[in-house]
């Protein structure tokens, strides 16, 4: 008898397949002694569509809303439905015993494979296997080391509400808002609010008035000063400045106090997911998808990092004895100097590393025991490993700390205040390659300056001071790094406190579906980017004004995330949450249908439709920039530049009128279409 190893993708099953010495080669699965290796192409099997149900709702009708199916069905992907089959069948044989579910160990991993039994009917035992690495010692540790299958049951539990609430608000609201407007438009309740945050930035920055100041600075020979006042920095009354100006020009004054205090800065957290992809848009300029991209190969491809989709940035207890093995791993190039002082001794990470109670899942992102060879990895592999490599031996570091001392000096009974650090031990701050994010409130602070041993009660003589200018600043708009910041605290929005803890934890979206999020809002032309700003478009600041006020607000998902991780604990009643989602997507629905609001579409062209004479509409679509026709019941699009070729189109036509009559051409008319669409591409004629 036989195990039957169900992975997510092939690459990993290939992999798995490998260390489990299965080496027979079948379409769609590999072979071995003791298992069979197969795998998913992500999701094989997905919920039903609505004419799945019911035929009549292919067509998008205001009457048949809302649509609430007494029990949710699943279906085949029609695309990897070769696949399916193949998994089908190997599941059906008599020589498979049990299977071991091998796809990626989170909620949506759970998801893939348990629809895929759901789909066979698969009755016999089942186990999980659960690793936070690709390396092939994770490997063989997983499958010594198999859970049962029932011990995942709660998480699955989970992941089905997230699927079917996501299907019968999001699908449900934006049928609605599209027949009601007569436009292409959807809405969510992860992309929904995170566009809200985004609507209400631009709002602010749109009535934002900016406002003078002046400050008052003034050198003292081998140090400077800035003026403080009760009220701060700013001097909004230029008549004050050049009051303050004219009193200290010149004068003498007295060192008021000198305060010396010495002070550390701990190491940075461990990265998980969202911070790293933070780091990488600030440091990069790279999306969040971009990164998860690259991430994905450092873990499956090179087997150099942990498991990607993490929202704990902590190890537990268990991973310690492992860290001099991760440390000789990369013990190599720019890291071996850095290395070599921890491998001195053995590692004794604090809480800052290590802490069992912060880590449920997965635990943070660091390497792998595996052996670097930075030969092996492409310029924006090096990139990224270079960040999670140094991120996680600054963690082991000690803390960087300096002696600040700040002088007030007294002129004419004007305080000006001055900054300044001596740095005692460099610490985690030789690890990093860069200099730290600057915070949008430090703009305030005073300036480091390098300052002499002065004593409280000397006199100072003035020897220059002048007024600085300012403008007050609008708030800044999102840019990648600051979304994915404000989608995972994004608690302040919510005035439940309950439902404010309960969104700390996960807030927007996952970790893994941010810059999935992020994109869709690009694609559906919700927002743009501009250089690395995020801003919304009129098409996104009108949705907001057009959506259901709960799905405006993370409150809807702080609640739903609190309940779904209830669920997952065993704690929550998964028939209780659907019940309650259906009501909410009929209120929704019905909330839509009674409102006054108006849509203008601000991206209507000046071609017309060539099947019903309407204007067109340009858009975003897979291959590109599409003119689409506002009606639905029409349906015709075409790329924006030059005409339509699929077959059956007018140009297609005209295209085989022009050559039909060429002796050349004979009966093979489609390779002459085929020859004239290539030299259309290449030339533009």
């Amino acid at each position: 008898m036989k195990s039957l190893v169900l992975a997510e993708k092939p690459s990993v099953g290939r992999e798995i397949a490998r260390v489990l010495q299965c080496n027979h080669k079948g379409k769609g699965f590999i072979e071995g002694p003791r298992y069979v290796v197969t795998w998913a192409l992500g999701h094989l099997v997905t919920l039903a569509e609505p004419d799945d149900y019911d035929p009549r709702l292919k067509e998008w009708r205001m009457e048949d809303l809302p649509m609430l199916p007494d029990r949710m069905k699943l279906k085949v992907i029609k695309q990897s439905s070769q696949q399916f089959h193949v998994v089908r069948e190997l599941m059906k044989r008599g020589d498979i015993e049990h299977l071991i579910i091998a796809t990626d160990a989170g909620r949506e991993g759970e998801l893939v494979a348990r629809w895929i039994m759901e789909q066979v009917h698969w009755k016999k035992p089942f186990f999980r296997l659960w690793i936070s690495s690709q390396t092939d010692n994770a490997i063989r540790d997983g499958f010594k080391n198999l859970k049962p299958g029932k011990d995942y049951n709660n998480l699955y539990d989970a992941a089905v509400c997230r699927a079917e609430a996501d299907w019968l608000v999001g699908l449900n609201v934006t049928r609605t808002l599209t027949c009601k407007f007569n436009a292409q438009l959807n809405a969510g309740r992860v992309q929904t609010p995170t566009l809200a945050m985004m609507v209400a930035r631009e709002q602010e920055i749109k009535a934002f008035v900016p406002q003078p100041y002046w400050t008052v600075r003034v050198s003292f020979g081998d140090y400077s000063g800035e003026w403080r006042g009760p009220k701060g920095s700013r001097i909004v009354d230029k008549g004050q400045a050049d009051e303050i100006l004219a009193r200290v020009q010149g004068q003498t004054g007295i060192i008021k106090e000198v305060k010396k205090e010495t002070k550390s800065e701990p190491p940075p957290l461990a990265y998980d997911l969202t911070e790293l992809q933070r780091d990488a848009n600030r440091r990069f300029n790279w999306s969040a998808h971009k990164t998860l991209d690259v991430l994905q190969d450092l873990y499956e491809r090179h087997k150099l990092v942990t498991y990607p989709r993490t929202d704990s940035r902590y190890i537990p207890s268990d991973i310690v004895p492992t860290l001099p093995l991760r440390l000789k791993g990369i013990n190599t190039g720019p890291y071996a100097a850095l290395v070599g002082v921890l491998l001195q001794k053995t590692p004794k990470p604090g809480k800052r590393l290590v802490d069992d109670s912060k880590v449920s899942d997965h635990h943070a992102i660091i390497p792998t025991e595996q052996a670097l060879d930075l030969s092996r990895l492409d310029a924006d592999e090096r990139k990224l490993y270079d960040l999670i490599a140094r991120r996680f031996i600054a963690v082991l570091y000690p803390h960087y700390r300096y002696d600040q001392t700040t002088l007030t000096t007294n002129v004419q009974g004007e305080d000006f205040y001055s900054k300044g650090r001596v740095v005692i031990d460099q610490g985690w701050r030789l690890v990093q390659n860069a200099p730290p994010e600057k915070d949008e409130s430090e703009d305030d602070a005073l300036p480091e300056q390098t300052l002499n041993d002065h004593q409280k009660g000397e006199k100072i003589q003035v020897k220059s001071a002048r007024l600085g200018k300012g403008q007050t600043k609008p708030p800044a708009r999102y840019n990648e790094a600051t979304l994915l910041t404000a989608m995972e605290h994004c608690g302040k929005m919510v005035a439940d406190e309950e439902l404010r803890e309960a969104i700390k934890g996960s807030g927007l979206g996952t970790p893994a579906t941010r810059a999935e999020i992020i994109e869709k809002l690009i694609h559906t032309s919700y927002i743009e980017r501009h250089g690395k700003e995020l801003v919304p478009t009129s098409k996104g600041m009108q949705l907001i004004g057009l959506v259901p006020t709960a799905l405006r607000s993370p409150e809807l998902t702080a609640n739903w995330e609190q309940r779904l991780a209830d669920i997952a604990r065993g704690k929550g009643k998964k028939a209780e949450f659907i019940n309650d989602i259906r009501k909410n997507a009929a209120e929704m629905v019905q909330a839509v249908k009674a409102g006054d609001a108006v849509y203008h579409a601000d991206n209507i062209t000046k071609t017309k439709c060539p099947q019903c004479g309407r204007y067109m509409l340009l858009v975003n679509g897979k291959k590109g920039r599409m003119l689409s026709c506002p009606e639905r019941s029409c349906g015709y699009r075409q790329p924006e530049k030059g005409e339509d070729y699929r077959p059956g189109s007018r140009a297609n036509q005209r295209l085989i009128a022009q050559y039909s009559d060429k002796e050349e051409i004979g009966t093979n008319v489609g390779e002459m279409i085929k020859a004239a669409l290539e030299k259309k591409q290449k030339t533009g004629k």
